[in-house]
Formats: C-alpha cells, sequence, structure tokens
C-alpha cells in the first residue's frame, strides 16, 4: 500500500520518511532555477530544505523554469505532487529518505511572458541554473562562448522572443533595468571550471550581438558568482521508483537518489542578498577555483576515465566497474601519477586523500550509478574534464600514457561495440561525427585527433599523437583488459 506525495499526505508519510518541519504555505520565492533535473533536486534543492528547517531564510523558495519541451514532463510530474520531490540518500552502510518542499511552483516551458514576469519581480533576487555542460554555447576547444552558434543567432535577431535560457534571463534583466529594479545574482550550478565566468560571458556575450550598451550595464551591474557543486546523483528510472514505493511507501513519480555526501563551495558575491546557506554547511570563500579544479579534474575527470573501459567490458553500474581490478588499478595511477601532480593546491585539503574518499564514493554499491550516465555527452565532458589535465602535463613537458589512453578508450568506444560484440548506445549531441572519426580512426588514428573543436591545441602535440595512436593501435589488437594491463605494468608506452 502506497501513499500518494502531496501536501495532504505528508502526515501519513512521516513515519517512514523525513519530511519538513515548515509550513510550505508560508514559503516565499527568491530564486528562479533554470534546469530542474535530478541533481538540482538532489542538491541546491535539498541545502535550501535544510536551512527552512532550521526556520530560517523562508523567503528563499524556489521557482523552476525551463526551456526545452522535454522539461515539460518534469514539471507536471511534480505539479501533480506539488512540487514536492523524495530524495533517499544512500551510503555504504546508511540508507534514509526525506521530502524537500524547497520548490513551491515550475513555471511552464515556452511561457516567455510568465518567465520573464517572474524574472522581472523584485522578491527575485538569485536566478540560478544547472543546465548540463553542454548548455553554455561554448566553444569546447577554446573554452570561450560561441556567438555563432545558431540558437544565439536566433535570440540576438528577436530579444523580445527569446528561445534559450540566457535570451530569458536577458528580458528578464532588461525588464528590470527599464523599472528600476536591481538585478538579480546568477549562479551557475554546474560542472564547469569558473562556472560564473562562463555564464557571464554567456548573458554578455548575447546581450553584445543586439545591444553592446546593455552588456556593458550588465557588465558593470550583474553578479556571477563561481561555485563548485557535488553530489553524485544518478538518473531516475522504475527500478528507483519501485524502491521508494516499497520501501517507504511513498507514490512518487520522479524521486531522487544519491550519495550521503555533499559539497558546495560559493564565493559571497550576492548584492541583493542570498539565503544563510553557511548554516547548512555550504562553503563561502574568496575564490573557487582551486576545489573547482581538485573536483572536476579528480571526481569528474575520474568518472571519464573509468567510464569507457568499463562500457567496452560490457560492465553497468559503477560501482561494478570499481570491483573490476584492473579498472580500479587503472583510475588510481593515472589520477595518482598524471592527474594529480597537475593540480594547485586546495586550502586545508589534502588531494591524494581526496581521492580516497573519492574512490569510496564510486565504489558506493548502494548508489546504483551507471555507466551509461558517465560516458554520454563526451564531446562536452571530455575538453572539461580529461584534457585539460593532458594540456598541462604537455605544457609541463611531461609524459601522458594514461591520458592518451582515457582519450583512445573514449575513440574506441565510438567505434560503436563492445570488446564482446555488443552494440553501444550512444548518447552524445555529436554522436554522428564522433562514430564517423572513431571508425576511419581504426586505420588513421589522426582521424579522431582531427576533430579540433574538441581536442584544440593537445592534437598539435607530438607527444600526445603518438601516445593516442599507440593505445588506440593496442586497444584494436589485444582488447582493453591487456591494453590496461599493459598500461599498468608500465609497458604501454613502449
Amino acid at each position: 500500500m502506497t501513499t500518494k506525495l502531496s501536501l495532504a499526505t505528508l502526515g501519513a508519510i512521516k513515519p517512514k520518511a523525513g519530511v519538513p518541519n515548515y509550513d510550505r504555505h508560508a514559503l516565499r520565492a527568491g530564486i528562479v532555477h533554470f534546469g530542474v533535473g535530478n541533481f538540482h533536486r538532489a542538491h541546491q534543492a535539498v541545502y535550501l530544505d535544510d536551512l527552512f528547517n532550521l526556520g530560517r531564510d523562508h523567503d528563499w523558495a524556489i521557482i523552476g523554469a525551463g526551456v526545452l519541451p522535454s522539461d515539460e514532463v518534469m514539471r507536471a510530474k511534480l505539479e501533480a505532487q506539488d512540487f514536492l520531490t523524495t530524495v533517499v540518500e544512500q551510503d555504504n552502510n546508511r540508507t534514509g529518505a526525506h521530502v524537500t518542499g524547497a520548490m513551491i511552483a515550475y513555471l511552464k516551458p515556452g511561457d516567455v511572458p510568465a518567465i520573464v514576469a517572474q524574472l522581472a519581480s523584485p522578491l527575485i533576487r538569485i536566478v540560478s541554473l544547472t543546465i548540463t555542460e553542454g548548455g553554455y554555447f561554448i566553444d569546447p576547444a577554446s573554452g570561450a562562448f560561441n556567438p555563432g552558434h545558431h540558437s544565439i543567432v536566433e535570440d540576438a535577431r528577436s530579444p523580445t522572443s527569446p528561445k534559450t535560457v540566457f535570451g530569458l534571463i536577458l528580458a528578464g534583466l532588461a525588464e528590470r533595468r527599464a523599472r528600476g529594479i536591481p538585478p538579480f545574482t546568477v549562479m551557475s550550478c554546474d560542472n564547469i571550471p569558473g562556472n560564473g565566468e562562463v555564464t557571464h560571458a554567456a548573458v554578455s556575450g548575447l546581450a553584445r550581438l543586439s545591444d553592446p550598451a546593455f552588456a556593458d550595464w550588465i557588465d558593470a551591474n550583474v553578479a556571477f558568482p563561481n561555485g563548485m557543486v557535488d553530489r553524485i546523483t544518478p538518473a531516475t528510472g522504475d527500478r528507483e521508483i519501485g524502491i521508494v514505493a516499497s520501501d517507504y511507501g511513498i507514490d512518487d513519480a520522479w524521486p531522487v537518489f544519491c550519495e550521503e555526501f555533499k559539497q558546495w563551495v560559493l564565493e559571497d558575491h550576492f548584492p541583493q542578498g542570498r539565503p544563510a546557506l553557511e548554516e547548512v554547511s555550504v562553503q563561502f570563500v574568496p575564490d573557487v577555483a582551486p576545489y573547482e579544479h581538485m573536483k572536476i579534474r579528480i571526481l569528474n575527470g575520474g568518472h571519464a576515465a573509468i567510464a569507457y573501459p568499463a562500457a567496452l567490458l560490457d560492465i553497468h553500474f559503477v560501482h561494478e566497474a570499481m570491483e573490476e581490478p584492473l579498472i580500479r588499478a587503472f583510475l588510481a595511477k593515472l589520477e595518482q601519477e598524471e592527474i594529480i601532480p597537475v593540480i594547485p593546491p586546495v586550502p586545508d585539503t589534502d588531494l591524494k586523500d581526496y581521492y580516497k574518499l573519492i574512490e569510496t564514493r564510486f565504489a558506493n554499491p548502494k548508489i546504483g550509478d551507471t555507466i551509461a550516465r558517465l560516458a554520454q555527452d563526451g564531446s562536452n565532458r571530455q575538453p572539461k574534464f580529461i584534457l585539460p589535465s593532458t594540456a598541462d602535463r604537455l605544457r609541463r613537458g611531461e609524459d601522458v600514457v594514461g591520458l592518451s589512453l582515457v582519450s583512445a578508450l573514449w575513440c574506441r568506444y565510438f567505434a560503436g561495440k563492445s570488446d564482446s560484440g555488443r552494440d553501444i548506445v550512444f548518447n552524445d549531441a555529436s554522436a554522428d561525427r564522433l562514430q564517423a572519426a572513431a571508425r576511419a580512426a581504426k586505420d588513421d588514428p589522426m582521424a579522431f585527433l582531427a576533430l579540433s573543436d574538441i581536442f584544440g591545441d593537445v592534437a598539435r602535440s607530438d607527444l600526445f599523437r603518438r601516445r593516442f595512436a599507440h593505445a588506440l593501435k593496442t586497444l584494436w589488437e589485444k582488447g582493453t583488459r591487456a591494453t590496461l594491463q599493459l598500461y599498468l605494468d608500465g609497458k604501454l608506452g613502449e
């Protein structure tokens, strides 16, 4: 017997799961959030829910917003349960569930007047985003904003009918400026180095295409704090919905599963105020860069490193990949010898201890994170999570045997079949051209490195080209297992 999740049924749910101890009807919105996915609901929304449960800052509730037609599916499911979410935290030794209520509404995707009106409200002082690494219109090789993207060009031509999140943000800022309302702070919660600076470049860059004076005003008046976010959060499927129903008796159309660990590091630059998130363990620091370098290179880079050998060996779950001795040892050697040595020091942090924590988190058998999730969107993730470490080592004149192997594994994966001959299903906006290049690379490895928008200057390095070609040739001739063993034995570079 299950109970349908809603405000009216929280009393019935309380014996099995935590529920908000605050009056949801008394909350007022202070944040509009674009990109209401699993990560947002397991991270930013949880921090705010924790703060509200302390009796603090009830004028900082979230109003959700979306841009894509697919966002309507999430909006409809959440609306049917009063915008509540069941969050299941799964650690190696503990599992628990609680219902969060930090979101109080969700605007219909595509309703531009309603979204702009909400953005222009004086009550809204922060606009936050989790739109994935690929949502910022960044040139992968240079890391710069791409003003030539067709969606950006279209929004520049029709700024009053925006289709992108940045066009909507501009429309909201324009309305506030016209009405004399101070601008909101724009806060990215995506895994991108300098995510505040990247967001600033996108918002100001789009404005400059149609109204340079408006762009100057944005540069002078709008805050874009950098932040580092961290919590492993897999996708929701029938498995997760079933566990919430059977273990907690809750009928939740889209629950969120995540690890117990979470971290958020922010620059304290919020001219219109902010919730007291330091009360719920958010770290406010003068410079986020050391923390994000650590997290993006070690954790996200680690995910990117194990995704493709695991997929080639037909491994489904991340914890199963960590149970495979070859993959676990490959990750440890790669991190300790090639990634960690090029990461700048982080205040009060031992990077080797941090890696041991990451290793434990990856091995968590309860989380149910999948290799398919880690392997998706590599055309955006490799240039952000792997290739910067490669570039740093090359600049220092150091070898890149392991990092070149990661790139070769990604190429081999995109040839389309695992080592056993099983078809690989891709989830990448650039899948067609990646597969064409990967198949051509079997005979000519440079065909893959010719993807200059991804590899950039790294592909011009003779050392990297040699290491990549040798690793890819070995993968095709000997297979994934034998290639990993050669790397572990120190013989792959020979």
